[in-house]
């Protein structure tokens, strides 16, 4: 789980105005350090094949919130990879 403060700095960093908190950009900026923080623990727990699941849902959520920016904005989309550190 991501704290209080951690997940209000990712907002800060994306968000489009002072009030964003739901905006596709905060999704996935949220989701990718949920993701990130699920694969170090998953490094270690191999066999948390529970949380393992949780992560392709993730993965997939992200895809999918990515998915609908590039289609509406690739400005906008451009913008998010670059910020979030995506490929």
């Amino acid at each position: 789980m991501i704290s209080t403060k951690k997940k209000q700095n990712i907002i800060k960093k994306v968000q489009n105005h002072t009030k964003d908190t739901g905006s596709p950009e905060v999704q996935i900026a949220i989701l990718s350090k949920k993701i990130d923080d699920l694969a170090t623990h998953l490094k270690s727990n191999q066999k948390d094949n529970h949380s393992r699941h949780g992560l392709l849902q993730m993965v997939a959520d992200r895809r999918t919130h990515l998915n609908y920016i590039k289609r509406k904005n690739r400005d906008r989309y451009e913008a998010v990879v670059k910020t979030v550190g995506l490929k």
